[in-house]
């Protein structure tokens, strides 16, 4: 494949394909033990499929459960250098895949939305907040201030979580910032949360010509009823794999960097953008 820069801020492609999972479980309600388990287990399954980065679902780690999470932060939402995080990092740290695991988040007194970032060392490498509340959730947790970029093995992938998606800048400021995929861990509901994914995850894909990984909850969590189907898609918009509405499961798809090259050729809006002004972004390397 040729040298090639894919964008306004001109980064190359990557030299290799890499393989990224989603994964769905029912999360239990408050109990960070458990769930934790269950994502350590599912970062297992996707070592074992070849995958180098796993994605869950918006807040897996507690559930949804607002009204449980609010109502006892220490015990419910995730600290600073928590110890019940260990059966996952330990599954990245002997597996050497990295992880994005959500989270609600209680830091200094305040909560937030987060995706937690563990690296292949078995590492809190960051986390993301997420930035575009839902109107329900701006009772209870502060909104993130910047976007998050991380690269791994040459891929660059640009973090969001469940409403963030729906805004179409949130993907392009990822774009912009050389990413190559956008990757979010989500709440959609049956029925109307179903349309809302298959549209708009098309749409930022297509929009910026980058893979799109979406990792939905199943089952009943914080009173909404999910509609699983967690899905990837190309970067022309069009779906490489998803799961069932309802059943555990884990999907992998390969990202290509010559089907990146391809669809931006014959696509070439990101490239023909005209020079913008970028929001702020935090950046880390996956080793």
């Amino acid at each position: 494949m040729p040298e090639h820069a894919d964008g306004p801020g001109h980064h190359p492609l990557p030299a290799r394909p890499i393989r990224i999972a989603a994964a769905q479980a029912q999360a239990r309600a408050g109990d960070i033990e458990a769930n934790t388990a269950t994502a350590a287990a599912m970062i297992r399954e996707a070592a074992a499929a070849g995958a180098r980065l796993v994605v869950f679902p918006e807040k897996f780690l507690s559930g949804y459960e607002p009204d449980l999470i609010q109502s006892d932060p220490l015990r419910h939402a995730v600290q600073p250098d928590d110890p019940r995080l260990g059966p996952i990092t330990d599954a990245c740290r002997e597996t050497g895949v990295a992880a994005v695991v959500g989270a609600a988040f209680h830091d200094q007194g305040d909560l937030y939305v987060s995706a937690l970032v563990i690296g292949t060392r078995g590492e809190l490498v960051t986390r993301y907040d997420k930035q575009h509340l839902f109107k329900s959730e701006r009772k209870i947790y502060r909104a993130g201030t910047a976007g998050c970029t991380l690269e791994l093995d040459g891929w660059r992938l640009g973090l969001g979580i469940c409403y963030d998606s729906g805004f179409p800048e949130h993907a392009r400021a990822a774009a912009l910032d050389g990413c190559h995929a956008y990757v979010v861990g989500a709440l959609f509901s049956a029925g109307n949360g179903y349309h809302e994914s298959r549209t708009w995850f098309p749409a930022r894909a297509l929009d910026n010509t980058c893979y799109a990984v979406m990792a939905n909850h199943i089952g009943t969590t914080g009173g909404w009823n999910t509609c699983g189907s967690s899905a990837i898609w190309g970067p022309d918009g069009r779906p490489l794999a998803e799961a069932g509405p309802d059943q555990p499961q884990l999907i992998t798809a390969d990202l290509d960097p010559r089907t990146l090259h391809a669809v931006r050729d014959a696509e070439p809006m990101l490239r023909d953008l005209p020079a913008t002004t970028t929001h702020p972004r935090d950046r880390h390397q996956l080793t």
